[in-house]
């Protein structure tokens, strides 16, 4: 019998790390695919000798100039993305808790467009740098999130009340990103719309680079925080109890979660639903373990991204159709089910 009670952790053990293992090589493979297929067909391995420093120039300059900035910003973003929703429903408890669930996106969006509106001249082109963006994305994304919680008040710790807030203050963000984007200068409004439908087809090394430089140490605070997250699944006073002041790192978590977000999409735009399923789709597959679920998560959220880029790439050439279209059209039914799903077990 202990042999027994000793191998069975051991043995889940195993089974966490050999998943992991295979989402690892899934997202390996994506990421190959992502960068061959194209307007131009490349085949795999000489996209693995360009990566590795050899290959034709024409061969060099599709990979990392055209293709890899794409593919890169797509796999960042996409496990920010998908790190936030990972927090934001182990915190609430509730699987429905998302980035965009809780305004953390379109208080972003909000913060982009007036940076475009307040920062372009005449001439209708930006006055100050766009590595300025993530900040307003940033200060959007904290915004809402501080009124949700501010609305909530005292019972900021119910996370129906904080979803029911989040959406409130997401619909009315949304609005009023709309009102900016009619009132502003046509390149607010079409560089606002690119953003809003989440692209990431125009991004360039010196963003993905301010964008990594920002989300390193964010990332690093997350993965500080996230070692408190399974007593955090404790109610007030078991967490008390433990040495938990729950509501200050319910608090810490949030914002956090909003900083994740906010750096990602102050790049690739508002992708919808991304930090909802990524999150939900790594518990299916390794359970409640932290670590692992935090990794698969990263990794489903890349890949989801990265996927969504590929197939609107090849099935819309020579179009430009923004990525975060897909997103939006796998993510809406399945909030739907999973809505639908939480309501008839209340009920």
């Amino acid at each position: 019998m202990s042999t027994l009670a000793v191998s069975a952790p051991a043995e889940r053990r195993f089974g966490i790390g050999a998943i992991v293992l295979i989402i690892v090589g899934l997202f390996v493979l994506l990421t190959l695919a992502a960068i061959a297929f194209g307007s131009t067909w490349i085949p795999l391995e000489t996209v693995a000798q360009v990566i590795l420093g050899g290959g034709e120039k024409t061969e060099k300059l599709v990979v990392w100039q055209l293709r890899m900035p794409r593919v890169m910003a797509a796999a960042i973003a996409g496990a920010a993305i998908a790190f936030s929703g990972y927090l934001l429903q182990r915190i609430t408890r509730n699987e429905l808790a998302s980035p965009g669930v809780l305004g953390v996106v379109d208080g972003a969006a909000l913060g982009v467009v007036l940076f475009l509106a307040i920062f372009s001249n005449e001439s209708n082109a930006l006055t100050v740098s766009v590595a300025w963006q993530p900040l307003a994305a940033a200060i959007g994304a904290l915004t809402a999130i501080s009124l949700v919680f501010i609305l909530s008040g005292r019972q900021s710790s119910s996370a129906i009340r904080l979803l029911l807030f989040g959406i409130a203050i997401a619909a009315v963000a949304k609005a009023l990103t709309t009102v900016f984007m009619l009132i502003g200068p046509v390149y607010q409004t079409a560089q606002a719309a690119r953003w809003l439908a989440g692209a990431v087809n125009a991004i360039s090394w010196s963003e993905i680079q301010i964008m990594a430089i920002c989300l390193v140490p964010t990332v690093l605070l997350a993965a500080w925080l996230a070692k408190d997250l399974p007593p955090a699944d404790l109610d007030d006073v078991s967490s008390r109890s433990i040495g938990l002041n729950l509501p200050v790192y319910r608090i810490a978590v949030f914002f956090v979660a909003a900083m994740l977000t906010s750096i990602a999409v102050a790049f690739v735009g508002g992708v919808g639903f991304l930090g909802l399923i990524a999150p939900h789709l790594a518990r299916l597959l390794v359970g409640r373990a932290r670590f692992a679920g935090i990794l698969a998560s990263c990794l489903i959220g890349a890949m989801m991204l990265i996927g969504a880029d590929l197939l609107v790439r090849v099935a819309f050439t020579p179009l430009e159709v923004p990525a975060g279209t897909v997103t939006a059209i796998v993510g809406a039914p399945y909030f739907l089910f999973l809505l639908m799903r939480k309501d008839k077990t209340n009920g």
